[in-house]
């Protein structure tokens, strides 16, 4: 199977591309997505190598600031069996687990965020899930064009 590519939404203030990087090993649980097209993403389509844009949310700018991987298969998400925690969900068992996770690996920062308004003015990416109305979801597909373009926006080859 080929590799994919994945944009993971993620709100700086709860968990930052520079969180993700000073993590032991610079791998983290990518835990409480509670939204079920975002888990099937995790659960059913990510795999192992997969390439991840960490764009941050709800803040100013809102960018594509970094490079990371898929660095596990999908798993329970054990934060929905903790009542303490803030993603709990007192429907989902270890039996039967409704939240899944994937664990995501830091590979880079990126220079220079690629923000919303730079991919809405992109040529190649005005199909992107991100730019399309009405479209809220915390992980989207990405077509390999799509990922190509924001990594040289993120990190531009020097010219001679």
């Amino acid at each position: 199977m080929s590799r994919r590519y994945w944009l993971m939404k993620t709100e700086p203030g709860e968990f930052s591309i520079d969180d993700l990087a000073s993590r032991p090993g610079q791998i983290e649980p990518w835990d409480g997505v509670r939204n079920y097209q975002a888990r099937n993403f995790m659960r059913d389509d990510m795999r192992i190598g997969d390439g991840v844009l960490i764009y941050h949310s709800r803040v100013e700018p809102m960018a594509v600031v970094g490079i990371a991987e898929v660095a596990s298969e999908g798993y329970p998400d054990d934060t929905a069996w903790n009542p303490d925690c803030k993603h709990y969900d007192p429907k989902s068992t270890q039996e039967q687990p409704r939240w899944f996770l994937v664990d995501v690996r830091f590979i880079a920062k990126f220079p220079h965020p690629v923000t919303l308004r730079t991919i809405r003015h992109t040529p190649g990416l005005e199909n992107m899930m991100l730019v399309q109305k009405g479209s809220r979801l915390s992980i989207q597909p990405l077509r390999r064009t799509e990922w190509d373009i924001i990594i040289k926006l993120g990190i531009p080859r020097k010219t001679e």
